[in-house]
């Protein structure tokens, strides 16, 4: 006989297993909640990342460069029902799912199907959704995650299944109306189930940035959540430890990672107080529910109960027959699977000794396959992370992504070589990179380097010693002098030995020269002049 989960996450045979599945991982207590032990699970539904809609032929809106692309546009007739329409399955989506259930470690199932979602809404034109209930393309898979300052562990993929997204809808309160927009109606979606094996809001979180980090580099989805290319449904329960597992509340259509947190721990406090408020614990139980999250108040609100919820009427699609995969199209996909992140994390804390920070910083840029770094240049790959800091800064300031930047790797490699080989100062290299941006063109950062005249002022050789023949040591000196002359006040402080006051000459010097000057050498330079009395002009 099986029984059925109170949380229904899961069918386990006994009560006992059912117990012994939800204290897989080792219960640690949080601060938060002491003596409560937290249960979650996500439903995480990706945009696949194909131009084609999954039954249709027609493009996929959120793919199209076209900025406020218009409602309606990319629209067959079948997206929108019409009758006598027929479905064909985009082999690309399949593709691209697959790779992610490998990526995944699932097990991908040689024959799957597709059934029909029952259930009514404006958004959804035909009256069902088309998706894999019984028979999902992948099955029992893992993702293992790092937390900060803790041990990994992995969180194990119960399925994956592909299915059609729904048309969007929008409310306008001013008209009290809702506008349908059909565009995203009919996109491909693979829907990763997760087994109940998260345990607080943060690992939920890391989940899912690991979660979108696999799907970006392995190219299945772009993972955005503000663009709503990745919404999740997470579920929610607790329970005393060493008590029965809980029952598990539903928090539906979470669109950012920090949402999602705020929903978890708000969920957590709510079913606490709810338990807590029992006289008899063992026989008070939380209503199971279906609950949205407000964004303004960070709270979750009821949507319906258990009896309230839709009966959708599974059945399998008449019109869609077998998916048959074979072993030699499941070989050819996992042969050309990229390196994946946990496999760049191994190479960039081998090979160039980058903390885990730094990383982490690299990683995020869609997932650490757009900074390349060449294994066979020596390359000082800490050196080269303010100037990456600095791009990063820029592209955000101005709105753009990394993969869609004006610099190319191969400039960005030149221009950090500008910088450790002493060529041009760290200032002028931020104000070459911002130039370079701004500016987009086919010269070399070498090239505008001199057209700028950024070379660095930077003496030849020790202080005392410079060469009177040298230019550069010349106009070092000329700004040096200049600036001495300029700030008298300044010089007689540093000669009665308020040395602190030499900073401000070297403010100075530094703004003279643009930056060119290297501000430890200006120093030891104006000490001297000032110090030893003499002119080195």
């Amino acid at each position: 006989m099986t029984v059925l989960c109170r949380l229904r996450h899961c069918h386990l045979s006994t009560p006992t297993l059912c117990r012994r599945f939800h204290d897989a991982r080792v219960y640690k207590e949080d601060k938060r909640w002491p003596g409560w032990q937290v249960v979650v699970g996500i439903e995480t539904h990706a945009q696949i990342k194909s131009r084609r809609k999954l039954f249709s032929g027609e493009i996929t809106d959120t793919l199209i460069p076209e900025p406020d692309e218009p409602p309606n546009k990319h629209v067959s007739p079948f997206d929108a029902a019409f009758p006598g329409t027929l479905p064909k399955l985009n082999s690309k989506c399949v593709d691209l799912a697959i790779r992610t259930a490998l990526a995944l470690k699932c097990d991908i199932q040689h024959r799957s199907s597709f059934d029909r979602k029952h259930y009514f809404y404006s958004d959804l034109p035909s009256g069902y959704q088309i998706t894999q209930h019984y028979a999902p393309i992948a099955l029992r898979g893992q993702l293992n995650i790092q937390m900060p300052n803790s041990s990994p562990f992995f969180v194990r993929i119960k399925q994956i299944q592909l299915e059609q997204d729904t048309a969007k809808s929008t409310f306008n309160p001013r008209k009290r109306t809702s506008n349908i927009d059909l565009n995203r109606a009919g996109a491909g979606l693979t829907e990763i189930v997760s087994e109940p094996d998260l345990r607080s809001p943060e690992e939920a979180g890391m989940y899912v940035r690991t979660l979108q980090a696999v799907l970006r580099a392995v190219g299945a989805s772009d993972g955005n959540m503000e663009q709503g290319s990745l919404r999740c449904d997470v579920n929610v329960s607790v329970n005393r430890v060493g008590r029965r597992p809980g029952t598990r509340c539903e928090i539906k259509n979470l669109n950012s990672v920090k949402f999602m947190m705020a929903a978890i721990t708000h969920e957590i406090i709510r079913q606490r107080a709810i338990l807590e408020s029992a006289n008899d614990l063992d026989s008070c139980t939380v209503p199971q529910e279906t609950r949205g999250f407000d964004e303004n108040t960070f709270e979750t609100y009821r949507l319906r109960s258990k009896e309230d919820a839709p009966d959708y009427r599974y059945m399998p699609d008449p019109n869609l027959g077998v998916l048959v995969l074979s072993q030699d199209r499941i070989r050819a996909i996992h042969d050309s699977l990229p390196e994946l992140p946990w496999e760049i994390r191994d190479r960039l804390r081998e090979m160039y000794a980058l903390s885990e920070r730094d990383i982490d910083v690299l990683l995020n840029v869609d997932s650490g396959r757009e900074v390349k770094f060449d294994g066979e240049k020596d390359v000082d790959g800490s050196g080269a992370l303010p100037m990456t800091h600095e791009l990063l800064g820029q592209l955000s300031a101005r709105k753009e992504t990394f993969a869609d930047n004006s610099l190319t790797s191969d400039h960005l490699g030149e221009l950090i070589d500008l910088v450790q080989n002493g060529t041009i100062t760290g200032t002028s290299g931020k104000y070459l990179l911002r130039y370079i941006l701004a500016n987009p063109s086919s010269l070399r950062p070498v090239q505008i380097t001199q057209q700028l005249q950024l070379t660095s002022l930077s003496l030849f050789s020790s202080p005392g010693h410079s060469n009177p023949t040298s230019k550069t040591d010349q106009e070092l000196n000329t700004l040096c002098q200049a600036a001495i002359t300029a700030l008298p006040n300044e010089v007689a402080a540093v000669r009665a030995g308020n040395k602190n006051v030499v900073n401000k000459i070297v403010g100075r010097v530094m703004r003279e020269s643009r930056g060119r000057a290297d501000a430890k050498g200006v120093k030891a330079l104006v000490e001297e002049l000032i110090l030893g009395g003499g002119d080195k002009s």
